[in-house]
């Protein structure tokens, strides 16, 4: 378990995985461009919840498959933290019930080890950004599972309310709550209101699935 601290304008990340050779290749791949620096990482779920809550990065870096408390585990165990920044997935499982799993438990994306370096770099950024970020070869599987869950479910656009809409056409794109109270010139807390009740109402497991969902379904 290792964290640094230096004055940087940076977005901050924390590595939580195993695999030491990951961790380096990641940090190294980070170092060559402007914009991230690792400040922690740490080789299982227990450190990892640590570092998180003592380090408040602006993004963390999960695996999934760990020894001892696995990532969803400590996946779980981040989201009771009072964390500002957000989580992605990093995994080499592109199986069904581990994104679904992960989305549903508030990743804020899931992305494959096996993408190529800058794809991982502009997801990264993206992340920090604020928005959500999803692995091109994993919509397919999402479109699969949501379709699945429509059978005997009437999903409809109807349902929702005026502006409930207005925050599900921002979501889909990526947003972050921060920004879509600031689009829409109400406070934070009320999107997050709002966000919880249509997810509810359409029956969808996260913000991931709901942004899938408008983009299969070709909503706006």
């Amino acid at each position: 378990m290792t964290n640094e601290v230096t004055n940087d304008d940076s977005a901050t990340l924390l590595l939580i995985d195993d695999h030491p050779m990951l961790r380096n290749g990641v940090k190294q791949l980070l170092s060559m461009v402007p914009g991230l620096r690792v400040v922690g990482e740490a080789s299982d779920g227990e450190q990892g919840v640590i570092l998180a809550a003592e380090l408040d990065p602006d993004l963390i870096l999960l695996d999934l498959n760990m020894p001892g408390m696995n990532g969803l585990e400590t996946l779980v165990r981040l989201r009771e933290k009072a964390l500002s920044g957000r989580v992605v997935v990093f995994s080499v499982s592109d199986h069904e019930d581990d994104v679904v799993s992960a989305l549903k438990n508030g990743a804020d994306g899931y992305l494959l080890k096996d993408m190529e370096p800058e794809d991982l770099l502009a997801s990264l950024h993206q992340a920090a950004s604020g928005k959500m970020v999803l692995s091109e070869t994993l919509m397919p599987i999402l479109a699969a599972s949501l379709r699945e869950n429509r059978q005997g479910s009437d999903r409809s656009i109807q349902q929702l309310t005026p502006r409930e809409r207005d925050i599900l056409k921002l979501l889909a794109q990526g947003l972050a709550n921060k920004v879509i109270a600031r689009k829409l010139s109400i406070t934070e807390s009320t999107v997050k209101v709002h966000v919880k009740h249509l997810l509810k109402k359409m029956k969808l497991k996260s913000r991931v699935e709901a942004a899938v969902w408008v983009l299969q379904e070709k909503i706006f």
